[in-house]
């Protein structure tokens, strides 16, 4: 979700990638791609999530208790460290294919190798594809080309694979109040798992989320409700008519 710009201090500027000093918080960081903001990071505390969205899927993952997490896509891999500051002894596994976003994450954003933190460039679908079931505790897809998931990581086939490795699964996907895009990428997340929901708000960051068996909603939606940005949980009985002739997508 884009932050209120106040006469920011670019330290890099590298074909349309960007990065700015937060002017309200000396240690903050802002990633900025064609000019929307990408990521946020504190090089003084990794655990600090600026993002809305990144602090209400950390939310979710605290409540199942997910601490070996595939990451697809992430910039500068924000939440897996911060989850893998809070805990080392977890998994948290990036893939980012974007080899100029890892580089200047790098350069300028503090990324450092850490326990409990790995990082690689390539491909997250051809990854995914790779790793046996029960790999992974849950997999977080937070990849985009403009404001669009792109849309091979969320046809049938890729969400296919990942409810084969996890039993979670938490797409951060933007939209308007139309919502169609995460209406049809949660059409898609129904038929691998058995329990779909959102959180998230009106206009702008959704989560839409996939579950092999049934989390404690009650304590997401508290936390969410509570957060600074409070998010609304729509819980699978309100989101199933709402996805009643919605096509999902299926590689062509």
């Amino acid at each position: 979700m884009a932050r209120a710009r106040t006469q920011p201090t670019v330290i890099v500027r590298q074909g349309d990638l960007v990065v700015e000093r937060d002017p309200r918080r000396a240690s903050g960081r802002l990633l900025r791609q064609e000019d929307m903001d990408a990521s946020y990071v504190d090089l003084a505390d990794p655990t600090h999530l600026e993002f809305d969205y990144l602090r209400w899927i950390r939310i979710v993952l605290r409540t199942a208790g997910a601490r070996r997490v595939l990451h697809v896509g992430g910039g500068a891999c924000t939440l897996a460290r911060a989850l893998a500051a809070e805990d080392p002894d977890g998994r948290q596994e990036v893939w980012e294919a974007n080899a100029e976003v890892l580089a200047i994450a790098r350069e300028h954003l503090g990324l450092r190798r850490a326990r409990g933190l790995r990082v690689r460039h390539g491909d997250g679908r051809e990854h995914l594809a790779s790793q046996i079931g029960a790999s992974w505790q849950a997999v977080v897809v937070d990849a985009f080309i403009g404001a669009a998931v792109p849309r091979r990581l969320v046809t049938v086939q890729a969400l296919a694979d990942i409810s084969r490795v996890a039993p979670l699964a938490l797409i951060n996907v933007v939209d308007n109040r139309a919502a169609q895009n995460v209406r049809r990428i949660a059409a898609g997340v129904a038929e691998v798992y058995p329990h779909t929901w959102t959180v998230g708000a009106r206009v702008g960051n959704t989560i839409v989320a996939g579950a092999r068996g049934a989390l404690d909603l009650g304590r997401i939606r508290v936390a969410a409700a509570a957060d600074r940005s409070p998010a609304r949980l729509m819980p699978p009985g309100a989101l199933a008519p709402l996805l009643v002739g919605i096509p999902p997508w299926y590689d062509e």
